[in-house]
């Protein structure tokens, strides 16, 4: 198994080296550790790393502003372990992308189970968000072919069975997709009227 790439966002000197020594103790990982906030996302996206894991005490608005910035987080889990949070906090990192928001801190023996989690969870919400944009897709080809068969319905004055074989049997001639048959008919009805 490759290692992970891990990236560890760390003000703190003394803490970032805990947390170091807690990552090499719960398997072989290839760690960076950046100690200034300031230009996160680039620096996030410079080094491509496979997991995020942010350590601060009191997250502020703009960390959490450049972890959205470059869609860091739906390109990799991200876990942020801060000492206390609030309501509008937890949901404005929860919107941000975090896969793991843990409040009270970060343990070296609890790093593993939660970057496990984390990485779960992103692998769950990366799949959903694959389906719903399948979904709308198909949604937008139904919508365009339920277009296109209304045009060769009122054009040629046959029903929507026939007006479906039509397209269907116009986009097997031509090999292609039946929605983009569809799409190029709409588009043509358009110029047309």
């Amino acid at each position: 198994m490759k290692p992970l790439a891990i990236i560890v966002v760390e003000p703190d000197r003394e803490r970032a080296l805990r947390i170091v020594d807690g990552l090499r103790a719960s398997g072989d990982h290839e760690i960076t550790v950046i100690s200034e906030a300031t230009g996160l996302a680039r620096r996030i996206a410079e080094h491509n790393p496979d997991i995020v894991l942010i350590d601060v005490a009191d997250p502020s608005r703009d960390v959490l502003e450049d972890l959205a910035l470059v869609s860091g987080p739906m390109e990799r889990p991200v876990a942020m372990f801060v000492d206390r949070s609030d309501e509008q906090m937890t949901r404005a990192a929860i919107e941000a992308g975090v896969s793991a928001y843990v409040v009270d801190g970060l343990q070296p023996d609890r790093i593993k189970p939660i970057l496990d989690a984390a990485i779960a969870r992103f692998h769950m919400f990366h799949k959903m968000r694959a389906e719903l944009a399948a979904t709308k897709a198909a949604l937008e080809e139904r919508k365009i072919i339920d277009r296109a068969k209304a045009i060769l319905m009122k054009a040629r004055g046959i029903d929507e069975e026939a007006a479906y074989a039509l397209l269907r049997k116009t986009a097997m001639d031509q090999n292609r997709r039946m929605a983009d048959i569809a799409q190029q008919l709409v588009m043509a009805a358009g110029l047309l009227t």
